[in-house]
């Protein structure tokens, strides 16, 4: 068996793309006429002795229900319209109740802020060398980290975490007051 016999050139490729749309076009005729063949059979057939009218009679146009230009009123848009403002309402009070808790929030956070500036402000009054040993204190170190650190004597650093640990104590005091 030679291979070379068999193989394609563009001529004949060119007759099996005509071939094939020869064969898609008798399929699409096909179909066509059996789909006119169902559409003649449910059309009733027209009596022989009636002639062909050219004109409907003037007698028998209708006037529509409704004038075309304008859209039918449908039933449910009434109860529609009342649903979506009953929501719109509901939202509303959400709203409105979300913005009480933001400004409650907003009220707690500039308190919040107030004590941390004025622990800032005591922290930079207080003399520089003690200055470091405050903030190791307020982040928790213990007084012998901050006494090697710092440089200053264990029982300075004891009292700067002591001083720490009552003010520490009045916020909470002082906190647990206004909840009250």
């Amino acid at each position: 068996m030679n291979f070379d016999d068999l193989a394609l050139g563009w001529r004949e490729a060119l007759l099996g793309v005509i071939a094939l749309l020869v064969v898609y076009v008798a399929v699409v005729f096909h179909r066509l006429r059996r789909l006119r063949r169902t559409v003649a059979a449910a059309i009733p057939p027209v009596p022989a002795d009636a002639a062909p009218a050219t004109e409907p009679p003037a007698a028998e146009y209708v006037e529509p229900d409704f004038p075309w230009n304008e859209p039918p009123d449908t039933p449910g848009e009434d109860a529609r319209l009342a649903a979506i403002d009953g929501e719109l309402s509901s939202l509303r009070n959400e709203v409105s109740a979300l913005r009480g808790e933001l400004a409650a929030l907003r009220e707690d956070v500039r308190l919040e802020i107030a004590r941390v500036h004025e622990r800032v402000q005591a922290a930079q009054h207080v003399a520089p060398i003690y200055g470091d040993a405050m903030q190791m204190a307020l982040a928790g170190h213990d007084a012998a980290s901050i006494a090697e650190r710092c440089g200053v004597a264990r029982a300075e650093a004891e009292l700067v975490v002591a001083l720490i640990r009552n003010q520490e104590g009045d916020d909470a005091a002082e906190s647990m007051m206004k909840e009250r």
